[in-house]
């Protein structure tokens, strides 16, 4: 790099060669040259890439699609406008590092991402309080009141979710601080201890939810099998499927956030950034992995998913609106 600079320099005319001039620009080269790209940036870059594209296509498909305006579908359609709105928020973060870099910019864009992803979070809450009202209040589930319910959850979720993304914006940042920085700046140490504490208060009303959700699933299958005197192995099949479901996605909520979540708790501005990315970065792989647990798997959005690529789908299996729990 150095050899190729000096050959540019003495390359040069010297009818025209100036020393202001020529410091300027060789300040101006050593920059050029010194330029680099986290690879952790590009990283996140990527992961935001694929979240916007997958989430894209499900509030695509919800949108535009008549018969998916039901409350559950409601639902993962704000999961994946939350997980969309990440995404991008991670594409922007990563342009404006590096192409306008603004403590302003900075401000808006952490906040962005904050209120985003609290937002992917909350709607997890929200789907899985849907999932245990359809169990547990199965007769009345589709009256008028469970329907105010999950809109109230929803206006409750973006509400809290914006409120929390403008904190950071509103003056609750530690640029005047430096001091008082975390891990993430330019959000203060008191700022993500109340957004880790949150996500732990999260995690263990859907760990409970998803417990009760377990045994109330278990005791169908049991009040079923003594009906029929015999427990079938397609019941048992059935039941193991389905707890295996729940865990699996408690599973993989809790693998993703937990290790950002315990180390926003016992982290330092101080440490190096690599111990903040690589705890970061698992976190975005959980709005990876939302619409392929919570969309993809619906067949009525499969259905409509074949019908906007290919134009045509042809099922033998009939399409019924199918309760939360089966999703």
């Amino acid at each position: 790099m150095n050899e190729s600079f000096s050959v540019n320099e003495t390359a040069l005319p010297a009818v025209w060669i100036d020393d202001t001039d020529d410091n300027a620009t060789l300040e101006f080269s050593s920059e050029l040259f010194n330029f680099t790209i986290n690879p952790w940036d590009i990283m996140l870059c990527i992961s935001g890439t694929i979240i916007a594209c997958e989430n894209a296509i499900v509030v695509a498909i919800i949108f535009y699609s008549p018969t998916l305006r039901t409350p559950m579908f409601v639902l993962i359609g704000s999961l994946a406008t939350a997980d969309l709105l990440a995404g991008m928020g991670l594409i922007l973060n990563f342009v404006f590092q590096y192409v306008i870099p603004s403590e302003t910019i900075s401000l808006i864009t952490v906040g962005f991402l904050v209120a985003s992803f609290t937002a992917s979070i909350s709607s997890l809450l929200a789907i899985t309080v849907d999932r245990y009202l359809s169990l547990y209040n199965a007769l009345t589930y589709f009256s008028e009141r469970t329907v105010l319910c999950i809109y109230l959850m929803l206006v409750v979720t973006w509400g809290v979710s914006i409120g929390l993304g403008l904190l950071p914006i509103l003056g609750w940042n530690c640029l005047d601080e430096p001091s008082s920085c975390s891990i993430v700046k330019p959000l203060t140490r008191s700022n993500v201890t109340l957004l880790a504490v949150s996500f732990f208060v999260i995690f263990m009303v859907m760990l409970n939810l998803y417990f009760k959700i377990c045994k109330i699933v278990c005791r169908h299958a049991h009040q079923i099998a003594l009906q029929q005197h015999f427990f079938t192995t397609s019941q048992y099949v059935a039941t193991k499927k389905g707890v295996s479901t729940l865990a699996i996605i408690l599973g993989t909520f809790g693998a993703s956030w937990l290790p950002f979540a315990i180390y926003c708790l016992v982290g330092d501005h101080a440490y190096p950034s690599v111990y903040t990315y690589a705890t970061l970065l698992p976190a975005t792989y959980n709005s990876m992995i939302n619409p392929i647990i919570y969309a993809y798997r619906n067949q009525e959005i499969q259905r409509s998913i074949f019908v906007l690529f290919c134009g045509c789908y042809q099922m033998n299996t009939s399409c019924r609106s199918r309760s939360p729990s089966d999703v």
